[in-house]
């Protein structure tokens, strides 16, 4: 279905050709993060655009799957503001950054970019180090990072459906 190709054709991608990633791209990245649903209307996130070279290097080194950051034309980090959370919806900042997070992933493969998630929370070395390079507050956490570039590459299409693992009305 051409209408939902950007959902069934997003691959991760962790190659890149190097030309930069625009402005006009960055924003909608943005704001498709921004367009996530979050429980209770919550929107916990917070996103930080990385193109500086230098962090992007920096953040390639703290987790061992992270070397393509390198390469990538820009990093967004996905952020927990958990400040104004109330209550029982605080550990909804999961599926809310979840969420955000796969936002912005379709929408890179709608503008024809290559992205991959970046598992950074709740492992306890990725948070530290991004929080360290990005100079990221105490109480700020840390969620997920995106890679974002130009594909070098593209991957195969999944199938759509796996019989196996559906199951109708009951497991």
């Amino acid at each position: 279905m051409e209408q939902l190709s950007c959902v069934f054709h997003r691959r991760s991608v962790r190659k890149y050709t190097g030309e930069p990633v625009s402005r006009e791209h960055e924003e909608l990245l943005l704001s498709a993060g921004f367009s996530a649903p979050s429980a209770r209307n919550a929107r916990p996130w917070e996103f930080i655009v990385v193109r500086d070279k230098e962090r992007l290097e920096a953040l390639s080194t703290v987790r061992p799957y992270w070397p393509m950051l390198k390469n990538a034309g820009l990093a967004i980090v996905v952020c927990a503001n958990l400040r104004d959370y109330q209550g029982s919806t605080k550990d909804f900042f999961i599926q809310d950054c979840s969420a955000a997070t796969q936002n912005i992933l379709i929408a890179a493969e709608g503008l024809g970019l290559g992205a991959v998630w970046l598992g950074c929370y709740p492992t306890k070395e990725g948070p530290e180090g991004v929080r360290r390079i990005l100079e990221i507050p105490e109480d700020i956490i840390p969620f997920s990072v995106i890679s974002v570039g130009h594909p070098a590459e593209h991957g195969k299409p999944h199938p759509e459906i796996v019989e196996e693992r559906v199951h109708r009305d009951k497991y």
